[in-house]
C-alpha cells in the first residue's frame, strides 16, 4: 500500500510549519520520515544536507541527537526522574557532563514557567506542565528543528493556547524551526504555512 506518492516538502531555517490531515492519512508517519525514525521505500530525505538513506544507523541517530528535538502527543517522561532530569536526558545521553546538562536544564525549565518543579517528578506534575518539560527536553541541545505530533491533543483549551504561545516565543527567540503535525487548525493557522495532508501529498491551506 502506498501512503505517500509525489510528496514533496522543503523546511527552512527558522520556518515553523502546520501539517493537518484526518486520522490515518499518514501524518506521523511523514513525521517519523522526516526524523529518520523510519525510511522511505523510495524517494530521498536530506537533514542538514545529509542524505539519510546513505547514512548508517549510528549517524542517523547522531544527526537526531545534535539537530533535531521531537515531542510526542504523550510527552515519554520517565518517571523515576525530576522533570530537571528528563529535560537534560539529550545531553547526558550525548555524553555532556551532568552537572552542565543539569545546568542547562534549568535555564530551559526556567523559560517554560516550570522552575519552582525541577526536583517533582511527572506524576506530580499536570497534564500541561508535562508537555512543557517535554518541550524543555526537545529544546535542550538548541536543535535546528523540533517536530512535534498532535503536542496539545491531550491538554484543556487554556493549557493548549499556553502551549501554543510559549512555542511561537520560543521560535522567535532562538530560530528553531517547528514542524507541527496537528487536528487542530487553530494551531496550524498560527504557523508561517499550513498544510494538507491527504491522498499522499501535501497541499497548502
Amino acid at each position: 500500500m502506498t501512503i505517500f506518492e509525489n510528496l514533496d516538502f522543503h523546511l527552512k531555517a527558522g520556518e515553523t510549519v502546520g501539517i493537518i490531515g484526518s486520522s490515518g492519512a499518514g501524518k506521523t508517519t511523514l513525521l517519523n520520515i522526516l526524523g529518520g525514525l523510519d525510511a522511505p521505500s523510495s524517494g530521498a530525505v536530506r537533514l542538514c544536507g545529509v542524505d539519510l538513506g546513505s547514512a548508517n544507523d549510528r549517524q542517523i541517530t547522531a544527526l537526531r541527537n545534535q539537530h533535531l528535538g521531537f515531542v510526542y502527543q504523550f510527552h515519554h517522561l520517565l518517571a523515576e526522574f525530576s522533570a530537571q532530569e528528563n529535560a537534560a536526558m539529550p545531553l547526558i545521553i550525548a555524553g555532556v557532563n551532568k552537572k552542565r546538562a543539569l545546568e542547562q536544564s534549568a535555564a530551559l525549565l526556567e523559560r517554560v514557567g516550570l522552575s519552582a518543579r525541577l526536583t517533582h517528578k511527572p506524576s506530580e506534575l499536570s497534564g500541561g506542565e508535562r508537555q512543557r518539560v517535554a518541550i524543555a527536553r526537545a529544546l535542550v541541545n538548541n536543535p535546528r528543528v523540533v517536530m512535534m505530533d498532535e503536542p496539545t491533543g491531550n491538554l484543556d483549551e487554556q493549557t493548549a493556547q499556553s502551549i501554543q504561545a510559549l512555542m511561537l516565543n520560543l521560535r522567535a527567540e532562538s530560530g528553531t524551526s517547528f514542524v507541527v503535525v496537528t487536528h487542530d487548525t487553530g494551531l496550524a493557522s498560527k504557523m508561517d504555512r499550513a498544510l494538507h495532508l491527504e491522498q499522499g501529498g501535501l497541499i497548502a491551506v
